[in-house]
Order: C-alpha cells, then structure tokens, then sequence
C-alpha cells in the first residue's frame, strides 16, 4: 500500500528548514455557529495589489511588502494601459470598416502570452473580454496560428467549438493534415498546443498529435537555436498536460530573446515569481516546524519522514497566493494520509487496524485511549488538524464542516481496510475493484474534499459520489505510479491484476492498456475542466488538473533514474 499513496516522491530533494513552532493542540473544541441561512459563502478572490492581500500572505517579515505590492501594482497598471490600447485599437478598426481581425490578433496573442506566463489572473475582466465574436471568426477563418490559437482559448473558457469545423480546412481529401503545413512551425507548435486538449472521440486532435510531433521533430534541426530549443521544450512538456509554472519560465526565457518585447509584462512575470518563490519558501518552514514538533516521526522511526516532499504535491496543485494558508492545512492532511498508510502497512495487526478504524469513525479525542501509541498520537493529531480546517471553513463561510470531514476520512479508512484485508487474507481482487478502491487510498478524494470546504464549496454529497474532476487525477496517479512499481518487482500493483486476467498478454501489452487508460482520464478530465460550467470553482478545477500534470513530472525518470523536471522544478521555485 505505501507505495501507492498520492504524496510520495523521490529520495530526498528538498532541504531540511528548521526551528520550533508550537505543537498540535491538546484536543478541546470550539463549536461555532452556524451562519443563520445555513449556507456557505465563498470569500472573493484574492489578488495581489488588493489591499486584503497583507493578512493572506506568509511573507518574511523583512520582506518590505509595501514597496513590494507597490512595484506590483504599478506594474499591473503598466500592462493594464497596453490592454486597453489594444482594446481601443481594435474598436477604431472595427468603427472605420477594417473588421477588427487585426486587433482581434493583437489582443488574442497577449491573452496567450499572460497566459502562457501564469498572470492572467491579474486581468481577468480583459482575458473574459477578448472571448469575443472577433475570436471565433479567427477560429473559423484565420491562419492555423489564429484558428488553433483561437480555438485553445475559447475552449479553455468553456465555448463548445468543434476541432473538426476548426481544423477541417487544414486537411486533404482523406482528412489528413496537408503537408503545406509541415514548414509552418509557430502554427504547428499552436496545434500541437490543443492536440492534447481532446475531450474524448475527437479524431481530428488524433491526427493532429502525431502530424505535429512528427514535422516538429524533423524541423529542430534546421531552426536557429533559440526557436530550436523552444520546439524542443514544446515537444518535452506539452502545453495544455505540463505543469503551467514551470511553462512559464521557459515561455519567458523565449520571449526575452525576440526583437519585440513588452517590459511591463515580462517584468510582471517575474515580480509574481519571486512572490510565489517567497511565499512557498515560508510556507515550508512553517510545516517543517510543525511536523518536527507533532513528533510523528521520532514515535514511528519505521514510517517515512519526508514532509517536504509530500508539500511540493500542494505547492504544486493549489498555485497562487491566496491559497498559501491553504496549502499549509492541505500539507497537514496529506501527511496523515502517508503516514496512516505506513502504519497500516508496517506497523500494526488487522485487529489494531479496525480499532483505528471505529475511533475515526467515534471522532472523539478520548476514542484513541485504547490505540497502540503510535496510533494514539496520530488519531489525535488527525481529529485537532481536521477540527481544526473544520472552524477555520466556519470563519470564512459561516457553516461548519465538520460531519462531513469526519466521513471523508472513514471513507479512507474504509478503503485502507479493504486493501489490508486483500494482504491478510491472500484474496486476489479485480483490477477494476483495484482500481476503484485505489481512488480512494491515493487520498485525492480526501484532499480535494477539504479544499472544496475552505473554498466555501459544499462538497457533502461527493462523498459517496466521487466526480471524475476527483477520480480522475487519482487514477491517473495510480496508473503511473503502479506502471513504475511493477516494474520493481511489488506486489498488488493494476497491471499484475490486468496480466492475471488476460494471461495470454505480454507485460508490455499491459503497459500500454494502462496508458491507454491514462488517455481516457485525461479526456475525461479535459471535459470536466472544460465543460463542468460552474459546478465547481475555478480554482478547484484548475487544481484537479495540476495535480494529474504533476503526475507526468513524477514519473519522468532519465537513463539514472533521476527526475530531471522535478529537480529544474523545485530549484525555480524554491531555492
């Protein structure tokens, strides 16, 4: 079972922060009330150059925050005139009979650009404002640079528009994509930019993929070597399935070496790394000290003791500096759940594990009086953690969640017991009973329940009904990871349940049967994030897709079983 818990990582990567803190609370509860209309109610976005910003941010208290937020703001004022000079642009050329295209253009690549550089979120009225008329004619008119790059920005704002009408005009006879196009690489780079944003069923995206990685592949090359280095990237980390952060740095390095250049912005780019730099830099201190004081580690040597790993799973997840006090709670849980794992695993009888079970599901502080110690410790620091989350969700939307957090982690406990009874009792379970009940043990469910909570989300029913914006990175994750595994020779893994199934497939048929599988979830995620309309927040979806993107950076092992993107990763954003 350790093996497959969603937070686990490499061998050491990130370095050790010291210092006390105060530990875990003693156990006594507040109960608050309940908000007179019973519902919760989201708090409003949080940006930088927002006055309320201050209070949310784990910043140094060296850090001059005032002359830091000011050199924020004047720069997003700075990039907001050259927005609304674009937007004037276009306007005049639509007045005087130029159709606005040309304007359309201008405003469509800058939206791609603060995109491309994580700070659209500082313009969200102006990206929202250039989903205009204008863009689906370039979709359905323009170039295969405007209609792909169209086409990716209606669809990542939720517009249903079809790749067969876009791209139809691209294609022969036989609907393959003609080779005239085989030379143009900024329009190749933007199709293959949305080849990986199919849905499910969309041929035309099949075929693009492979047209693109095929003719980029051939072009490296005979480009000079900035652009060269740029497709290179492209081919290595896709837009739309890589990790957008690490994206952005490199999308920034390209962009410093072209003739034309927009200061403000690039300048922007990097203001709002360095915030987010500093922000996960404390932010990991304060975890590092408040798992050194919980004592978990030192009482059950035999469990692992990364913490400041498992918080690179939520840095990378849940992005932006409103979530900075969210990622700290979120690390908490997801420590639990790796070390909840390793107990069941190493270090307890299957009667000791169904005691842990009934006391999680009792939720009384003194239901852990009857545990072994090390689980004694864990419950508590468990119940005043979630307890916790539960007063502070209380705060910030008026109802508490308690009840339902509660349940969430029964549910985990439930499934950790099923996979326990699997071991103890030699019982050989479906790969789809596997598969299912590895949803639950990977801890995405309870993680992504907690964050739905302190987003003011009511996520009561999704207990029991786990949506696929949910199970689907948690599949994913257990896909890869059992991939890998195997590999290693372990045990209970999908694709020795799959071979034991089907014993006349080679083990490399049963790789690419699970890959295939990792394709249908990624479309299947690429609709809910697509298509949910406003079912969840946002944020919410944005962070399911992060999660299933940093599954690919933790399986991208090199020829030494390193992972090259991991380590570029985390000396960017935190050394």
């Amino acid at each position: 079972m350790a093996s497959h818990v969603f937070f686990s990582l490499e061998p050491s990567l990130l370095p050790v922060a010291a210092a006390a803190a105060p530990a875990a609370g003693d156990g006594s509860r507040r109960r608050g009330r309940r908000r007179a209309d019973g519902r919760f109610r989201p708090s409003p976005a949080i940006h930088p150059g927002r006055p309320e910003l201050a209070s949310h941010l784990m910043l140094p208290n060296e850090l001059d925050i005032q002359g830091f937020m000011e050199r924020l703001d004047g720069l997003t004022n700075d990039v907001q005139e050259m927005l609304l000079h674009q937007r004037r642009r276009q306007r005049s050329s639509t007045a005087n009979g130029g159709g606005g295209d040309g304007g359309a253009r201008e405003r469509m690549a800058t939206v791609d650009h603060l995109k491309r550089l994580c700070i659209d979120h500082y313009f969200q009225d102006e990206v929202d404002g250039a989903m205009d008329a204008h863009l689906e004619e370039l979709a359905h008119g323009g170039d295969l640079l405007d209609a792909t790059l169209a086409f990716r920005l209606m669809r990542e704002a939720g517009h249903h528009v079809s790749p067969d009408e876009v791209l139809g005009r691209f294609t022969d006879g036989n609907g393959d994509f003609s080779m005239a196009y085989s030379k143009d690489i900024r329009g190749l780079l933007s199709l293959q930019d949305i080849s990986h944003m199919n849905i499910g069923a969309e041929a035309s995206l099949y075929k693009a993929k492979e047209f693109t990685s095929r003719n980029l592949q051939s072009a490296i090359d005979y480009l000079e070597p900035g652009l060269a280095r740029y497709v290179r990237q492209s081919l290595e980390h896709p837009y739309h399935v890589s990790l957008m952060q690490y994206k952005a740095r490199h999308h920034l390095s390209y962009l410093q070496t072209l003739p034309t250049r927009c200061t403000a912005m690039e300048e922007l780019a990097l203001a709002d790394f360095k915030l987010n730099k500093l922000l996960h830099q404390m932010e990991m201190q304060e975890i590092k000290r408040w798992w050194m004081n919980l004592g978990l580690a030192q009482e059950i040597p035999v469990a692992r003791d990364q913490v400041q790993k498992w918080y690179v799973w939520i840095m990378t997840a849940f992005q932006g500096a409103s979530f900075s006090r969210y990622r700290i709670e979120l690390t908490k849980i997801a420590s639990f759940v790796y070390i909840m794992d390793d107990i069941f695993d190493l270090v307890s009888t299957q009667e000791e594990r169904s005691c842990f079970t009934q006391a999680i599901k009792m939720w009384d502080f003194a239901a852990a009086d009857s545990l072994p110690s090390c689980m004694r410790s864990c419950y508590r620091a468990i119940y005043t953690v979630t307890n916790d989350i539960a007063d502070m969700v209380e705060r910030e939307h008026g109802v508490n969640p308690i009840n339902h957090l509660k349940k969430a982690w029964a549910v985990l406990f439930d499934g950790l017991m099923t996979e326990a009874k699997w071991l103890t009792y030699s019982h050989v379970p479906s790969s789809e009973d596997y598969l299912r009940n590895g949803v639950i043990t990977s801890g995405v469910p309870l993680m992504f329940l907690h964050l739905l909570f302190m987003l003011g989300h009511d996520a009561a029913e999704l207990i029991d009904n786990i949506p696929p914006v949910i199970s689907c990175p948690a599949k994913i994750f257990r896909l890869w990871d059992d991939i890998g595994n195997a590999k290693e020779g372990l045990d209970g893994s999908y694709k020795e349940l799959y071979l034991r199934e089907n014993p006349g497939l080679a083990a490399s048929e049963a790789e690419e049967h699970m890959r295939g599988l990792i394709t249908r979830e990624w479309e299947k995620l690429n609709r809910e994030s697509f298509f949910s309309g406003k079912a969840f927040p946002a944020s919410f979806t944005q962070a399911a897709l992060n999660a299933a993107r940093m599954v690919g950076v933790m399986h991208g092992h090199d020829g030494e079983q390193r992972l090259p993107v991991l380590e570029d990763y985390l000396r960017m954003l935190l050394f």
